[in-house]
């Protein structure tokens, strides 16, 4: 066996539910490639065995898989990184993918430094993403029966189509008065009784939200503080964005949410085009509603509003407000103070 005491071995490693497509290169050249099933443990014991006191950097794209592979091979003394895949280079006419060149790619990549991995959030901070996610899926899926009560209702006759009641418990309760016949008296109980099914559980969800702001401290009241924020939102943020500690600048912070407009540049013309709407759409929508109510508020960004509004446009420039405010957010936190209406 090859004697890799000391040297450095670079491990691209394709995830999928049931197997590991991997690829080892060693100064240049690909010293295995094997695929493996869906183990950690197992792909760490096949690194300790083939690349025995090895330096082992190994890379894999974001997925389903999260964190949990990553974690075990740190653990384990293999440094690793998770990359996105829209951050893989790819040749110019190359329409051939499969799992080894996949895997391969990404240990070519790495072995050149050519793989910038995405932040890891901490194991708690995962823990409470989780819970802010369940609130979001189970708010989707009440919004959904909602929408099935009036879809019968509207077409009973009962409601008008352009009823924009809002789906409330008092509302749910009222209809229990309506003239109905017995098969759909039944329809609509049962849409009902999911409706207040999901109500309690994302109250449920609301107490452990809660629970968490508690623990956030003075990250909490600096999120909280800004104009627009709620308890939901703030949560929202402070599990995804954390302390922004691992932005360097302002630009990876607005690149991450997503609020960087696009650029199509060419010799003398320079063309930006809308906003590259990368990372998660939630983040976005709330700094875009936050923008909303900060305009109002803040004298300062309202001049900032109506400048770039009458030159690019009402979208655009709240779009400006939205980048702004979560750099000052940033700010906030690096400084540990709350955000200021400024004059």
């Amino acid at each position: 066996m090859r004697n890799y005491t000391g040297k450095k071995v670079y491990l691209g490693i394709d995830v999928h539910k049931k197997t590991y497509a991997v690829t080892a290169i060693c100064e240049g050249l690909v010293a295995k490639k094997d695929t493996l099933q869906a183990d950690p443990v197992r792909l760490i014991n096949y690194c300790q065995k083939y690349f025995p006191n090895a330096q082992i950097e190994s890379a894999y794209e974001t997925g389903f898989c999260g964190f949990h592979l990553h974690r075990l091979l740190e653990q384990s003394g293999i440094q690793n990184k998770i990359v996105h895949a829209a951050g893989i280079e790819i040749a110019a006419g190359d329409r051939v993918k499969t799992d080894k060149k996949d895997s391969r790619k990404l240990a070519e990549h790495l072995s050149m430094g050519r793989l910038k991995g995405i932040h890891v959030p901490s194991q708690q901070r995962e823990n409470f993403r989780a819970i802010i996610r369940a609130r979001e899926t189970f708010i989707n899926h009440r919004r959904r029966w909602a929408c099935q009560i009036k879809s019968i209702l509207f077409q009973q006759g009962l409601i008008p189509f352009d009823d924009e009641r809002i789906v409330s418990e008092k509302w749910i309760k009222s209809l229990m008065e309506l003239p109905l016949s017995d098969e759909i008296r039944y329809v609509i109980d049962e849409y009902s009784s999911m409706w207040l099914q999901l109500t309690i559980k994302i109250k449920a969800l609301d107490q452990k939200i809660a629970s968490q702001a508690q623990g956030d401290g003075d990250l909490e009241m600096i999120y909280r503080s800004v104009p627009g924020i709620g308890v939901t939102s703030a949560r929202v943020l402070a599990n995804e964005l954390g302390d922004a500690s691992q932005f360097h600048n302002e630009g990876q912070l607005f690149k991450y949410v997503g609020l960087t407009p696009t650029e199509y540049s060419s010799g003398e013309h320079t063309r930006q085009g809308h906003i590259s709407r990368q990372g998660k759409p939630i983040i976005r929508k709330i700094l875009v509603q936050a923008a909303w109510k900060a305009i109002k508020l803040d004298p300062d960004l309202q001049q900032i509003y109506e400048r770039i509004g009458n030159r690019a446009g009402k979208k655009k420039a709240i779009v400006a407000i939205a980048r702004r405010l979560i750099g000052r957010v940033r700010s906030c936190i690096r400084t540990g103070t709350l955000y200021t209406l400024r004059e």
